[in-house]
Protein backbone atom coordinates (compact mmCIF):
# COMPACT_ATOMS: atom_id res chain seq x y z
CA UNK A 1 0.00 0.00 0.00
CA UNK A 2 2.38 3.07 -1.49
CA UNK A 3 0.61 6.48 -0.28
CA UNK A 4 3.02 8.95 0.98
CA UNK A 5 1.16 12.52 0.43
CA UNK A 6 -1.82 10.22 3.30
CA UNK A 7 1.33 8.25 5.26
CA UNK A 8 -0.35 8.88 8.42
CA UNK A 9 -3.66 7.52 7.18
CA UNK A 10 -2.41 4.92 5.27
CA UNK A 11 -0.57 3.76 8.55
CA UNK A 12 -3.35 3.78 10.72
CA UNK A 13 -5.27 2.16 8.08
CA UNK A 14 -2.34 -0.75 8.23
CA UNK A 15 -2.61 -1.30 11.75
CA UNK A 16 -6.21 -1.81 11.95
CA UNK A 17 -5.78 -4.50 9.30
CA UNK A 18 -3.40 -5.93 11.27
CA UNK A 19 -5.27 -5.84 14.67
CA UNK A 20 -8.24 -7.18 12.85
CA UNK A 21 -7.10 -10.23 11.25
CA UNK A 22 -6.88 -12.22 14.40
CA UNK A 23 -10.32 -11.50 15.73
CA UNK A 24 -11.60 -12.80 12.06
CA UNK A 25 -9.41 -15.27 11.95
CA UNK A 26 -9.91 -16.71 15.87
CA UNK A 27 -13.55 -17.65 16.20
CA UNK A 28 -15.87 -15.34 14.75
CA UNK A 29 -18.76 -17.31 13.81
CA UNK A 30 -18.95 -19.53 16.60
CA UNK A 31 -21.36 -19.54 19.66
CA UNK A 32 -22.70 -21.58 22.23
CA UNK A 33 -25.89 -23.42 21.28
CA UNK A 34 -25.34 -23.04 17.74
CA UNK A 35 -27.59 -26.31 17.13
CA UNK A 36 -30.34 -24.97 19.30
CA UNK A 37 -32.68 -24.56 16.67
CA UNK A 38 -31.29 -27.61 13.79
CA UNK A 39 -30.66 -29.89 15.76
CA UNK A 40 -31.89 -29.06 19.70
CA UNK A 41 -30.47 -32.68 20.77
CA UNK A 42 -26.99 -32.83 19.30
CA UNK A 43 -25.11 -32.12 22.55
CA UNK A 44 -26.97 -34.86 24.67
CA UNK A 45 -26.88 -37.32 21.61
CA UNK A 46 -23.14 -36.65 21.60
CA UNK A 47 -22.84 -37.02 25.94
CA UNK A 48 -24.67 -39.89 25.43
CA UNK A 49 -22.63 -41.87 22.95
CA UNK A 50 -19.47 -40.66 25.01
CA UNK A 51 -20.85 -42.09 28.03
CA UNK A 52 -21.41 -45.64 26.24
CA UNK A 53 -17.69 -45.60 25.35
CA UNK A 54 -16.66 -44.34 28.44
CA UNK A 55 -18.38 -47.61 29.99
CA UNK A 56 -16.67 -49.72 28.02
CA UNK A 57 -13.65 -48.28 26.69
CA UNK A 58 -12.49 -45.85 29.50
CA UNK A 59 -8.69 -45.92 27.96
CA UNK A 60 -10.07 -43.93 25.07
CA UNK A 61 -10.91 -40.45 26.95
CA UNK A 62 -6.49 -39.37 26.33
CA UNK A 63 -7.03 -40.57 23.17
CA UNK A 64 -10.14 -38.81 22.33
CA UNK A 65 -9.27 -35.47 24.02
CA UNK A 66 -5.75 -35.43 21.90
CA UNK A 67 -7.40 -35.45 18.60
CA UNK A 68 -9.38 -32.44 19.07
CA UNK A 69 -5.38 -30.63 19.80
CA UNK A 70 -3.91 -32.42 17.03
CA UNK A 71 -6.89 -31.01 14.76
CA UNK A 72 -6.96 -27.93 16.08
CA UNK A 73 -2.89 -26.89 15.68
CA UNK A 74 -3.21 -28.52 11.83
CA UNK A 75 -4.53 -26.11 9.73
CA UNK A 76 -6.89 -25.25 12.49
CA UNK A 77 -10.39 -26.66 14.12
CA UNK A 78 -11.73 -28.34 11.54
CA UNK A 79 -11.67 -32.05 10.90
CA UNK A 80 -9.07 -31.98 8.81
CA UNK A 81 -7.35 -34.78 11.10
CA UNK A 82 -10.18 -37.10 10.40
CA UNK A 83 -9.79 -37.33 6.79
CA UNK A 84 -8.19 -40.32 5.07
CA UNK A 85 -6.10 -40.61 1.80
CA UNK A 86 -6.03 -43.03 -1.01
CA UNK A 87 -2.28 -42.06 -1.21
CA UNK A 88 -1.68 -42.14 2.87
CA UNK A 89 -0.94 -38.34 2.71
CA UNK A 90 -3.33 -37.35 4.91
CA UNK A 91 -2.42 -35.26 8.82
CA UNK A 92 -3.32 -38.70 10.38
CA UNK A 93 -0.66 -40.47 8.07
CA UNK A 94 1.95 -38.40 9.74
CA UNK A 95 4.21 -40.28 12.01
CA UNK A 96 3.60 -37.85 15.02
CA UNK A 97 -0.33 -39.23 14.43
CA UNK A 98 0.63 -42.83 14.23
CA UNK A 99 -0.60 -43.57 17.86
CA UNK A 100 -4.02 -41.53 17.03
CA UNK A 101 -6.91 -43.24 18.25
CA UNK A 102 -10.73 -42.87 18.75
CA UNK A 103 -11.57 -42.64 15.33
CA UNK A 104 -14.58 -45.19 15.18
CA UNK A 105 -15.74 -43.28 18.29
CA UNK A 106 -16.18 -39.83 16.70
CA UNK A 107 -17.75 -42.07 13.70
CA UNK A 108 -20.06 -43.42 15.98
CA UNK A 109 -21.11 -39.96 17.03
CA UNK A 110 -21.77 -39.20 13.55
CA UNK A 111 -23.99 -41.64 12.45
CA UNK A 112 -26.12 -40.71 15.68
CA UNK A 113 -25.95 -36.94 14.68
CA UNK A 114 -26.68 -37.98 10.90
CA UNK A 115 -29.69 -39.98 12.39
CA UNK A 116 -31.46 -37.33 14.12
CA UNK A 117 -30.07 -34.54 12.11
CA UNK A 118 -28.85 -35.03 8.68
CA UNK A 119 -25.96 -32.68 7.19
CA UNK A 120 -26.35 -30.39 9.97
CA UNK A 121 -23.39 -30.81 12.86
CA UNK A 122 -19.97 -31.17 11.40
CA UNK A 123 -17.31 -33.17 12.37
CA UNK A 124 -15.09 -30.51 13.32
CA UNK A 125 -17.58 -29.82 16.15
CA UNK A 126 -18.20 -33.09 17.36
CA UNK A 127 -14.45 -33.40 18.23
CA UNK A 128 -14.61 -30.03 20.51
CA UNK A 129 -17.82 -31.54 21.90
CA UNK A 130 -16.33 -35.33 22.25
CA UNK A 131 -13.18 -33.55 24.30
CA UNK A 132 -15.41 -31.34 26.71
CA UNK A 133 -17.78 -34.73 26.94
CA UNK A 134 -14.82 -37.16 27.88
CA UNK A 135 -12.89 -34.35 30.39
CA UNK A 136 -15.92 -33.72 32.13
CA UNK A 137 -16.49 -37.65 32.07
CA UNK A 138 -13.05 -38.48 34.01
CA UNK A 139 -13.72 -35.53 36.88
CA UNK A 140 -13.25 -32.65 34.84
CA UNK A 141 -15.57 -29.25 34.86
CA UNK A 142 -18.18 -28.98 32.76
CA UNK A 143 -17.43 -26.13 30.34
CA UNK A 144 -19.82 -24.22 27.33
CA UNK A 145 -18.49 -25.67 23.93
CA UNK A 146 -18.78 -22.55 20.95
CA UNK A 147 -19.92 -25.05 18.03
CA UNK A 148 -20.78 -23.71 14.40
CA UNK A 149 -17.70 -24.79 12.44
CA UNK A 150 -17.30 -26.12 9.48
CA UNK A 151 -15.53 -28.74 7.79
CA UNK A 152 -12.40 -28.34 6.04
CA UNK A 153 -11.26 -30.57 2.70
CA UNK A 154 -7.84 -30.57 2.89
CA UNK A 155 -5.55 -32.53 5.08
CA UNK A 156 -1.94 -33.05 4.43
CA UNK A 157 0.67 -35.30 6.00
CA UNK A 158 3.61 -32.59 5.01
CA UNK A 159 1.52 -29.75 7.41
CA UNK A 160 1.29 -32.42 10.18
CA UNK A 161 4.85 -33.17 10.51
CA UNK A 162 5.40 -29.40 10.28
CA UNK A 163 2.75 -27.67 12.67
CA UNK A 164 2.39 -30.37 15.17
CA UNK A 165 4.54 -29.42 18.37
CA UNK A 166 7.00 -32.45 19.38
CA UNK A 167 7.23 -33.59 22.45
CA UNK A 168 11.02 -32.75 22.73
CA UNK A 169 10.17 -29.41 22.59
CA UNK A 170 11.60 -26.45 25.43
CA UNK A 171 9.86 -23.78 26.32
CA UNK A 172 11.16 -20.84 23.92
CA UNK A 173 9.42 -23.36 21.25
CA UNK A 174 6.65 -24.21 23.15
CA UNK A 175 5.75 -20.44 23.57
CA UNK A 176 6.28 -19.40 20.22
CA UNK A 177 3.99 -21.75 18.41
CA UNK A 178 0.96 -21.64 21.16
CA UNK A 179 1.50 -17.62 20.74
CA UNK A 180 1.44 -18.15 16.59
CA UNK A 181 -2.38 -19.96 17.36
CA UNK A 182 -3.14 -16.55 19.50
CA UNK A 183 -2.85 -18.66 22.60
CA UNK A 184 -1.21 -17.22 26.10
CA UNK A 185 1.96 -18.72 28.40
CA UNK A 186 -0.84 -19.74 30.93
CA UNK A 187 -3.17 -21.50 27.85
CA UNK A 188 0.12 -23.45 27.17
CA UNK A 189 0.63 -24.56 31.00
CA UNK A 190 -2.98 -24.75 31.32
CA UNK A 191 -3.35 -27.20 28.29
CA UNK A 192 -0.50 -29.60 29.19
CA UNK A 193 -2.33 -30.48 32.43
CA UNK A 194 -5.11 -32.59 29.58
CA UNK A 195 -2.00 -35.15 29.95
CA UNK A 196 -3.19 -35.95 33.52
CA UNK A 197 -5.34 -39.13 31.31
CA UNK A 198 -4.25 -40.54 28.36
CA UNK A 199 -0.99 -43.09 27.81
CA UNK A 200 1.86 -42.57 25.36
CA UNK A 201 4.12 -44.58 23.60
CA UNK A 202 7.64 -45.20 24.54
CA UNK A 203 9.09 -42.91 20.97
CA UNK A 204 7.92 -40.10 22.13
CA UNK A 205 9.91 -39.57 25.07
CA UNK A 206 12.53 -42.26 24.87
CA UNK A 207 15.53 -40.13 24.10
CA UNK A 208 15.17 -38.92 27.27
CA UNK A 209 16.30 -42.44 28.91
CA UNK A 210 18.56 -43.60 26.23
CA UNK A 211 19.99 -40.77 23.78
CA UNK A 212 19.64 -37.36 25.17
CA UNK A 213 22.50 -35.13 23.41
CA UNK A 214 22.56 -37.87 20.64
CA UNK A 215 25.67 -39.04 23.18
CA UNK A 216 24.02 -42.31 24.60
CA UNK A 217 22.95 -39.92 27.65
CA UNK A 218 19.67 -39.79 29.83
CA UNK A 219 18.06 -36.14 30.88
CA UNK A 220 19.86 -35.48 33.66
CA UNK A 221 17.05 -33.10 34.50
CA UNK A 222 14.61 -36.48 35.05
CA UNK A 223 14.36 -38.04 38.57
CA UNK A 224 16.60 -41.28 38.38
CA UNK A 225 14.12 -43.61 39.98
CA UNK A 226 11.22 -42.22 37.67
CA UNK A 227 14.15 -42.95 34.80
CA UNK A 228 15.23 -46.34 36.16
CA UNK A 229 11.18 -46.86 36.12
CA UNK A 230 10.78 -46.00 32.71
CA UNK A 231 13.49 -47.69 31.20
CA UNK A 232 11.93 -51.55 32.62
CA UNK A 233 8.91 -50.20 30.51
CA UNK A 234 10.11 -49.27 27.63
CA UNK A 235 13.27 -50.82 25.88
CA UNK A 236 15.57 -49.31 23.23
CA UNK A 237 14.16 -49.09 19.61
CA UNK A 238 10.24 -50.54 21.77
CA UNK A 239 7.99 -48.27 19.23
CA UNK A 240 5.14 -50.17 20.70
CA UNK A 241 4.78 -50.40 24.62
CA UNK A 242 2.16 -47.61 26.05
CA UNK A 243 3.12 -45.84 29.30
CA UNK A 244 0.81 -44.11 31.66
CA UNK A 245 1.55 -40.17 30.99
CA UNK A 246 -0.04 -39.74 34.62
CA UNK A 247 0.44 -43.10 36.55
CA UNK A 248 -2.04 -44.38 38.89
CA UNK A 249 -4.53 -41.24 38.02
CA UNK A 250 -4.69 -41.99 34.14
CA UNK A 251 -8.33 -42.29 34.02
CA UNK A 252 -8.91 -38.98 36.22
CA UNK A 253 -8.67 -35.24 35.13
CA UNK A 254 -6.96 -33.75 38.07
CA UNK A 255 -3.94 -31.99 38.85
CA UNK A 256 -1.24 -34.83 39.52
CA UNK A 257 0.54 -34.56 36.85
CA UNK A 258 1.29 -31.00 37.92
CA UNK A 259 2.63 -32.60 41.06
CA UNK A 260 4.81 -34.88 38.88
CA UNK A 261 6.26 -32.19 36.75
CA UNK A 262 7.23 -30.57 40.06
CA UNK A 263 9.32 -33.72 41.15
CA UNK A 264 10.79 -34.03 37.39
CA UNK A 265 8.60 -36.76 36.78
CA UNK A 266 6.95 -35.27 33.98
CA UNK A 267 7.18 -38.11 31.02
CA UNK A 268 7.79 -35.13 28.17
CA UNK A 269 10.66 -33.09 27.74
CA UNK A 270 7.67 -30.46 26.65
CA UNK A 271 6.46 -30.70 30.65
CA UNK A 272 9.92 -30.78 31.85
CA UNK A 273 10.34 -27.59 29.82
CA UNK A 274 7.53 -25.84 32.00
CA UNK A 275 9.74 -25.59 34.93
CA UNK A 276 11.90 -23.37 33.16
CA UNK A 277 9.53 -20.61 32.75
CA UNK A 278 8.59 -17.92 35.72
CA UNK A 279 5.43 -17.36 34.56
CA UNK A 280 4.50 -21.46 33.96
CA UNK A 281 6.70 -22.56 37.08
CA UNK A 282 4.15 -19.93 38.91
CA UNK A 283 1.49 -21.64 37.45
CA UNK A 284 1.99 -25.32 38.40
CA UNK A 285 3.41 -24.11 41.65
CA UNK A 286 0.19 -22.46 42.82
CA UNK A 287 -2.20 -25.20 41.78
CA UNK A 288 -0.12 -27.67 43.53
CA UNK A 289 -0.47 -25.58 46.82
CA UNK A 290 -3.82 -24.56 46.14
CA UNK A 291 -5.04 -28.24 45.01
CA UNK A 292 -5.91 -26.83 41.85
CA UNK A 293 -8.38 -24.43 42.98
CA UNK A 294 -8.70 -22.44 39.52
CA UNK A 295 -7.18 -25.29 36.83
CA UNK A 296 -10.36 -26.96 36.11
CA UNK A 297 -11.82 -23.26 35.44
CA UNK A 298 -8.99 -22.76 33.45
CA UNK A 299 -8.86 -25.63 31.12
CA UNK A 300 -12.09 -24.96 30.15
CA UNK A 301 -11.57 -21.51 29.36
CA UNK A 302 -8.40 -22.72 27.29
CA UNK A 303 -9.95 -25.10 25.33
CA UNK A 304 -12.54 -22.78 24.11
CA UNK A 305 -9.76 -20.56 23.12
CA UNK A 306 -8.39 -23.56 21.72
CA UNK A 307 -10.96 -24.39 19.73
CA UNK A 308 -11.26 -20.73 17.68
CA UNK A 309 -7.87 -21.79 16.05
CA UNK A 310 -8.31 -20.96 12.02
CA UNK A 311 -12.24 -21.93 12.20
CA UNK A 312 -14.28 -22.36 9.06
CA UNK A 313 -17.91 -20.89 9.43
CA UNK A 314 -21.11 -19.89 7.81
CA UNK A 315 -19.92 -20.65 3.95
CA UNK A 316 -16.87 -21.65 4.27
CA UNK A 317 -15.73 -25.38 4.42
CA UNK A 318 -18.79 -27.87 4.23
CA UNK A 319 -20.45 -30.22 6.99
CA UNK A 320 -19.20 -33.47 6.24
CA UNK A 321 -21.78 -36.82 5.41
CA UNK A 322 -18.49 -39.04 6.84
CA UNK A 323 -16.08 -37.52 9.07
CA UNK A 324 -13.54 -39.64 6.66
CA UNK A 325 -13.81 -38.24 3.51
CA UNK A 326 -15.46 -35.20 1.86
CA UNK A 327 -19.11 -34.90 0.31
Amino acid sequence: MACPKLFLSCLLLQLMFLFLVPEVAQGQGLKVGFYRKACPNAEIIVKEVIGQVMSVAPSLSGPLLRLHFHDCFVRGCEGSVLLNSPTYQAEKDAHPNHSLRGFQTIDRVKTALEKACPGIVSCADILALVARDVVVATGGLLYDVETGRRDGNVSSMKEALNDLIPSKANITILKIDFAKRGLSVKDLVVLSGGHTIGTSHCPSFSNRLYNFTGKGDTDPTLDSNYLARLKLSCKPDDQTTLVEMDPGSVRTFDIKYFNLIAKRRGLFTSDAALLDDSQTKAYLDFQIKTGGSTFFKDFGESMVKMGRIGVLTETAGEVRKVCSKVN
